[in-house]
């Protein structure tokens, strides 16, 4: 099933300009909240009515504001899952699969036959007359789905369906909801903030940054090679400084005060540059000098965290530059075996050497 979405919607703050299409499989929407993913899944199923654009499945249009169509959400065949999963609250499991089909299944029969066997596929067995009150999240979720699969929609529209979820049970939803997908084979629409989420359970994925959508590409490209800060961002890059070219594949940070060679592709206006903080490594002082991308910094901070150590820096002489994106801080983090070898060779000192590699530093679009 191929998707494809070119909306407009005014709300207030700043106006909804998505684009993107959508062909098979599972396509992430990575954003912060607020940025409009939402609304842009309640465009597609007809819940919210666009204020210009077109919105069409496989040839199907269900919106499109130059030929005056709007199709109802009945007539789209979209299955739409909630963040809060939308049980009704004083229907029983069973009250609630039969309200999602029989607006499409008539036969009560028939209806009756493919609740059990959703039932039995969902693991709801026993959880028949209970209430969605009386149903863990992880229960409730799978009612939702069961009912959504009840209906047989055409794409599956999934609306942060982690969000209310505790670590453990997300892991194990999270496996059964891949299963499903893939059973599925349609087109799926995934939407996110996190990009660990989005990593695992997607295959291509749009960025979107207070109602911007970019290209859809590949997810592995969004953490490899960002092409925008707001990109990098969401991909859990921590360090920017704004750039300047200085010469052939070289840039000046701005707020580190210091020139860095790169070795990838750079946008043509490119603005920033990012490096991720496990991309940063701490370098003996006698085997800083004369090293490339290598610089002096002071120690701000050592941080031990669960399972790494985060060192928040700051590069000699930058205090002199106003202003500076983040304070011109830098943040490294590494593994405790590491930190605690580099300490045994330094020994700890209120400064520490760093080097980033020129695969590392990420030239980037930005605003």
């Amino acid at each position: 099933m191929s998707l494809y979405v070119d909306i407009k919607k005014d709300l207030g703050s700043f106006v909804l300009e998505t684009q993107f299409a959508a062909d098979g499989g599972v396509t992430g929407i990575l954003g912060a909240s607020g940025c409009g993913k939402s609304m842009t899944l309640r465009c597609i199923a007809g819940i919210m009515k666009p204020d210009e654009g077109r919105i069409e499945l496989d040839g199907k249009v269900f919106f499109d504001s130059v030929k005056n169509i709007n199709l109802k959400p009945q007539q789209r065949h979209v299955g739409l899952l909630f963040q809060n999963y939308a049980l009704f609250p004083n229907m029983t499991v069973w009250q609630n699969l039969m309200a999602g089909l029989l607006p499409y299944e008539k036969d009560r029969k028939r209806a009756v036959e493919s609740i059990e066997a959703m039932i039995g596929k969902f693991c709801l067995d026993g959880l028949e007359k209970h209430k969605p009150g009386q149903l863990s999240g992880g229960q409730q979720q799978r009612v939702a789905l069961a009912r959504i699969f009840l209906s047989k929609p055409e794409i599956l529209l999934l609306d942060e369906p982690f969000s209310a979820l505790d670590d453990f049970l997300k892991w194990k939803l999270e496996l059964e909801l891949a299963d499903l997908l893939e059973e599925f084979g349609g087109s799926t629409l995934f939407v996110s903030h996190s990009r660990e989420e989005i990593y695992r359970v997607c295959d291509r994925v749009c960025v979107m940054d207070r109602g911007k959508s970019s290209p859809v590409i590949p997810v592995k490209q969004l953490f490899e090679v960002p092409r925008s800060r707001a990109a990098a961002v969401l991909s859990g890059c921590k360090n920017f400084s704004r750039a300047r070219a200085a010469g052939s594949r070289a840039v000046y940070a701005e707020d580190w005060g210091v020139t860095l060679e790169y070795t990838g592709e750079a946008p043509e206006n490119f603005r920033y540059i990012g490096v991720r903080s496990h991309y940063i490594y701490p370098v003996l002082s006698k085997e800083a000098p004369g090293q490339k991308n290598t610089f002096c910094c002071d120690v701000l901070r050592v941080i031990e965290d669960v399972f790494s150590i985060v060192v928040i820096l700051q590069p000699k002489g930058v205090a002199d530059l106003e202003p500076k994106e983040n304070n011109g801080r830098i943040r490294l983090e590494t593994t405790k075996e590491v930190w605690q070898d580099f300490c045994r060779q330094e020994g700890f000192q209120n400064e520490l050497w760093v080097h980033m590699g020129g695969k590392d530093i990420m030239v980037l679009e930005g605003v």
